[in-house]
């Protein structure tokens, strides 16, 4: 039998055991690790003398990289947790409570930073001073530090209090009893012990993504006034369902409440493009609801972000922890909008009043309402909250120490009992979540029971309701058909100086519905029609190399074909439910005659359609964005052995090699490919490693040298970020 089992788990996730030694190490920790781990059983719900606790990993080897392919890599707040309390490493008289702390390994920046977040995740703001500049009153804050006390069992603790840190260099580091790991090159480790050997490669492949434990079905619903989508009714634990969210639709637009693991999925399922968020309604930085960030920075737009100034700070503060960045950083992907406690903030004719909720971290919850005939239509959204009896046992009247004060504790009941049309509450029970029957008397119309990943009990069950990925809640019906207000706002990007009536006209063709998996054109297919993307993606692959990129909304389909008389090379395949605005060939075909704008059309397509292919530009960058880029585009040549001159801009290949060589002394050097680039350094405001640029074969460059432009496109920056990264390990 061997001494050391490896399981491949999911893509970038693996499982080494040792267990001679008692050693079970999670390799790679993205989003919902813990939930691939129960669906392999690799965690398992055992008993000893009538307690039930779980089994698990005991230690974590963390990826080099922060991000691979756009997401995070390293998110082990949750794998901890389930150490600590679901295994029972940190709970007195448990008898896996025996000294040994969880361990993590990998490069000692990124242990670092695992540290730094992981404290952040599990205390938010931990000082009064911390929540003074983050606006709160100097006696407020003290109070809400009495609260915090109170669900840390009276002190903060240092991760290092908790967890073992266990650095990796160049050489053979002992993680436990003579089992070692050595680093064999970026993501690349191996284990050894007592002779064998287990190599792990943490590395994703181009075009691979880390996987969603759980299937969502496919839903097409209607953008309506006032509306409220069921995404997320589970928990941090829950296998089969999403973490608690939802999708909040006001006239026609679309916001999220909270962003946890795997949000893009719950987003495709719903057919719901990353171009169409306006914008997040965010209660708290726990995982559950923070770790889909890094999807909606996979924009071409900054994405609204609204949550009071206490939240905000907390959230800022354990990402710049996990990134290692600045937390200023944060308004570089984001529309920071702060929004007042207690106080009706009025949205664009959408009112919400956060209100504070006791939590370990910082938390508000959500009420959001807007006039209609008969007064106020009000929705009220509860992620995370506390029980009553939790609460209750946390008053005393010793304001020097942890607890709250029965004030504290009356306000707090009555804000979660005030009655409205829909309210979805957090019933996940124990210390830090709420519970049904605290809401048994609750004068709402509809109550939805959520983050639980348990089956529902009788008691439950007459306090609220349960509801299903994708249930729609109307509370205002839409009478327009706002997909078309987009469909305005698109082709007047793509053709702003056409006059409007001919804009209006195109408008006035039909749209379509395409369900999921269904194709809009075929290889090899005269197109006939010209489709506008409205709502959902799409999926071109090509038919020369197979290759597979995705359209957003705002993408058009087919005009080039129409307009020049080509058969399509390749398929467009709906991802989603799409709706298509759908333009007749011949009618697209005038309309480009009359305005005379097909050789601008022709200028421009070449280097939209190298865009499209790139790495950098190919996802969730809307073609009206990419139209403008190509506008703000220079082609540059170079012949074999010249240098190329370092500008502040993006340089991308479109043909031949170039060579970069390193201001290192080791004068390192790194080959560019075809649909490569170089110069991230200028728009991150980072100075360049490299001291030269040459052309080692004739090559042609596209130069992109508006920094502002591309500053303004939050996916851009974010793979610009990580591409960095990358190519700094490869300098090493």
């Amino acid at each position: 039998m061997n001494k050391i089992e490896k399981i491949l788990v999911a893509p970038g996730v693996h499982w080494v055991a040792i267990p001679d030694e008692d050693l079970y190490i999670l390799c790679g920790c993205p989003a919902d690790s813990v939930k691939h781990l129960m669906k392999k059983g690799l965690i398992n719900t055992v008993e000893t003398d009538d307690l039930s606790y779980e089994t698990g990993p005991n230690a974590i080897l963390l990826s080099d990289l922060k991000l691979q392919n756009g997401h995070f890599a390293n998110l082990a707040e949750f794998p901890i947790l389930q150490m600590l309390y679901r295994q029972g490493m940190l709970i007195p008289n448990h008898p896996n409570n025996t000294g040994i702390k969880p361990i993590l390994i990998g490069r000692e920046e990124v242990v670092d930073a695992q540290m730094k977040y992981i404290y952040r995740g599990n205390y938010g703001l931990t000082s009064e001073e911390e929540m003074v500049v983050a606006g709160i009153e100097t006696e407020k804050a003290a109070e809400l530090m009495r609260l915090k006390l109170s669900f840390a069992f009276g002190q903060i603790h240092p991760s290092e209090d908790l967890l073992e840190g266990r650095p990796v260099y160049n050489e053979k580091v002992e993680v436990r009893n003579g089992v070692e790991v050595s680093r064999l090159a970026t993501n690349h480790y191996c284990f050894h012990y007592k002779g064998e050997k287990a190599e792990v490669d943490l590395n994703l492949k181009e075009n691979e993504d880390y996987q969603t434990p759980y299937e969502l079905s496919y839903h097409h619903f209607k953008r309506e006034y006032f509306s409220v989508v069921h995404t997320g009714e589970g928990d941090g634990w829950d296998v089969n369902r999403p973490c608690m969210s939802s999708i909040l639709c006001f006239q026609g637009r679309i916001y999220l409440i909270d962003a946890g693991p795997n949000i893009f999925h719950s987003l495709n399922a719903s057919g719901i493009d990353i171009n169409e968020v306006e914008g997040l309604f965010h209660t708290h930085a726990h995982d559950d609801h923070f770790a889909g960030l890094t999807t909606l920075i996979r924009a071409d737009h900054r994405i609204k972000y609204y949550s009071t100034p206490l939240v905000r700070e907390s959230v800022t503060r354990k990402l710049s922890a996990l990134m290692s960045i600045e937390k200023d950083s944060f308004s570089e992907f984001f529309d920071v909008h702060d929004l007042e406690f207690d106080t009706w903030n009025n949205i664009e004719g959408l009112e919400v009043r956060p209100v504070f909720s006791p939590h370990p971290v910082e938390t508000n919850v959500f009420f959001f309402r807007t006039l209609w005939t008969n007064g106020y239509v009000e929705y009220a959204h509860f992620a995370d909250i506390a029980s009553i009896d939790v609460l209750e046992g946390m008053i005393t009247e010793d304001v020097k120490s942890p607890g709250i004060s029965r004030k504290m504790f009356h306000e707090t009941r009555e804000n979660y009992l005030i009655p409205v049309q829909l309210k979805k509450i957090d019933i996940g029970g124990g210390l830090i979540h709420g519970k049904a029957e605290d809401f048994a008397d609750d004068g709402s119309e509809k109550i939805v029971l959520s983050h639980t990943a348990l089956e529902l009990t009788n008691e439950q069950k007459m306090c609220g309701t349960s509801v299903s990925f994708g249930t729609a809640d109307v509370l205002i019906p839409g009478a327009g058909e706002y997909s078309m207000r987009e469909a305005s706002n698109f082709l007047m990007g793509y053709f702003p100086d056409i006059p409007k009536s001919d804009i209006y006209m195109l408008l006035n063709c039909g749209h379509q519905v395409f369900s999921e998996g269904s194709l809009l054109l075929r290889n090899n297919e005269r197109a006939s029609k010209v489709y506008l993307i409205l709502t959902g993606t799409v999926e071109f692959i090509s038919a020369e190399d197979s290759h597979a990129s995705i359209l957003s909304s705002g993408s058009l389909i087919g005009d080039i074909e129409v307009l020049l008389g080509y058969n399509n090379f390749g398929n467009y395949r709906a991802l989603s439910y799409v709706d298509a605005l759908v333009i007749p060939g011949s009618l697209y075909k005038d309309f480009v005659t009359r305005n005379e704008i097909l050789d601008e059309i022709k200028h421009t397509q070449d280097t939209v359609e190298f865009l499209h292919q790139s790495w950098l530009f190919g996802e969730s960058v809307s073609s009206p964005i990419k139209t403008r880029i190509a506008h703000k585009t220079d082609i540059l040549s170079f012949k074999k052995g010249e240098s190329i001159p370092t500008v502040p801009g993006i340089n991308m290949l479109r043909q031949g090699e170039v060579e970069l060589i390193s201001k290192a002394s080791n004068g390192a050097k790194l080959k560019v490919k075809p649909g490569e680039f170089w110069g991230e350094e200028a728009v991150l405001n980072h100075e360049t490693s490299f001291s030269k640029t040459e052309a080692c074969e004739n090559s042609t460059i596209f130069q992109i040298r508006d920094l502002e432009l591309l500053r303004e496109i939050p996916i851009v920056r974010w793979k610009m970020l990580e591409h960095w990264e990358k190519r700094l390990k490869a300098l090493e």
